[in-house]
This record gives structure tokens, C-alpha cells and sequence, in this order.
């Protein structure tokens, strides 16, 4: 099975360091998103990979032509104007033969279980909504306990991982997003499904602060040993 890795963005929310490198190559605790992000579809058996670029590709792929040790095979679909997530797997889609493909969005840390969200065809990856503020319990007017990024029950959002069809990408728009576009499209006609996944490590990398806790969480981890060559 391929994969395919969204990582055309500018990152404008990290401005102040995308100016200089792309969202791919922020490093989190030393090693570059995008390397974190091979080492887990590796880890899962996927080492035919397609990187969808378009901001500053030549360092994306300078970093991974210097770091040639990774033991995948890489090929690059290059925006030359944005193209939004869906065209962009719609363009990459000519390099792949197989019936169906893995997407994840170019911003994701996380574990979640490749083998599961592979037994079902135009899946979506579905994780607890966390919010982002702290909750309070409150109990006779009186706030009687706080409760930092507590995960609502019975509300699910997009991980920003999916299993899709081949034959999903006739669908897709030209230029725009998959997200917008293609799935409320196919939830409508029910031809999307999902995979629930809980008590996952799961991090989108949109502010610096991301930055700073996936670090630390990579460390406590030991992430790097989850995903090791």
C-alpha cells in the first residue's frame, strides 16, 4: 500500500519559522515533522510514500535526498499553484496503481493504528474532540475542580488520517479540499464511514505551543523507539 503525505502548506499560523523552512521540516524534539511522519507509516508497512509539496519543496526534498537512510521509496507531486487537499491527492493520484491508498495530513504526530483504519475503504480516522480550554467541574456555585483538555464524549472530530479509494479520486475537485468538497459529498450519499480510535497520542501542529507540548509528549513517550527503523 501507498501513502500520501499533504504537505504543500505555508504554515501561516507558524509564520515567524515558516518564513525561513516549511511546516514539514519544524523540527519536534530534533527530528523534522516529515521524518517523523515516514518513520510512522514505516512502521506499518508503507515504504512507497508521495509527498505532496509546493512551499520551499527544494528543502523538503534536499532534507530527505541528505537523509537517504530511511529505507522508503519517495516521489514527489509538486503544486505549482495551491491546489487545496483534494486536488492535491487528486494530481498524486496517477502514482498509484492499487485500489486503495493511505492520506495524512503533513502536520500530524501521532499512533494511531494504520492496520485498523485499513479494513474499511473511504474511512476516515475519528478521535475524542478535546478542547483546547480548561473545564471546570462546578458543584454548588462553587468551582470545585479543573480539568485541562478533557475529551467530550460522544463528539468525534477528523484526525486527519484517511483510507481512501482509487476510485474516490475521479471525485475529488481539481483545485480545493477533500474536507469541504469530497466528504460531505460522499457522508451525504453514505459512501463515507470512519474508525474510531481512543487514548491515542494525537497532535496537529498549528501553533507553537503544539510545538512545545508534542515535544515534550515525544520525550515522555519515547516516540521514537514506537517508530523505530
Amino acid at each position: 500500500m501507498k501513502a500520501v503525505i499533504l504537505a504543500g502548506g505555508r504554515g501561516k499560523r507558524l509564520k515567524q519559522v515558516t518564513d525561513y523552512v516549511p511546516k514539514p521540516l519544524i523540527p519536534l524534539d530534533n527530528i523534522p515533522i516529515i521524518e517523523w511522519q515516514i518513520r510512522y507509516l514505516k512502521k506499518f508497512g508503507i515504504k512507497d510514500i508521495i509527498i505532496c509539496t509546493g512551499y520551499k519543496t527544494e528543502q523538503i526534498e534536499n532534507y530527505l535526498h541528505v537523509k537517504n537512510n530511511l529505507g522508503v521509496k519517495i516521489r514527489f507531486s509538486k503544486e505549482k499553484i495551491p491546489l487545496g487537499t483534494g486536488g492535491a491527492i487528486k494530481q498524486a493520484a496517477h502514482f498509484i496503481n492499487e485500489k486503495s491508498f493511505i492520506v495524512i495530513n503533513g502536520d500530524i504526530i501521532t499512533d494511531i493504528d494504520i492496520k485498523k483504519l485499513k479494513q474499511k475503504q473511504n474511512s476516515i480516522a475519528a478521535i475524542p474532540l478535546k478542547t483546547k480550554f480548561g473545564i471546570m467541574s462546578i458543584k454548588n456555585d462553587k468551582v470545585v475542580n479543573f480539568n485541562e483538555k478533557k475529551e467530550i464524549s460522544d463528539l468525534w472530530m477528523n484526525a486527519g488520517i484517511y483510507h481512501l479509494s482509487k476510485i474516490l479520486t475521479k471525485d475529488l475537485p481539481k483545485n480545493g479540499d477533500i474536507e469541504k468538497i469530497t466528504f460531505p459529498d460522499y457522508a451525504k450519499k453514505g459512501k463515507l464511514t470512519h474508525i474510531k480510535f481512543k487514548n491515542i497520542f494525537w497532535y496537529s501542529i498549528d501553533s507553537f505551543k503544539d510545538m512545545e507540548e508534542c515535544s515534550k509528549e515525544i520525550k515522555t513517550r519515547k516516540y521514537i523507539k514506537y517508530v523505530a527503523k
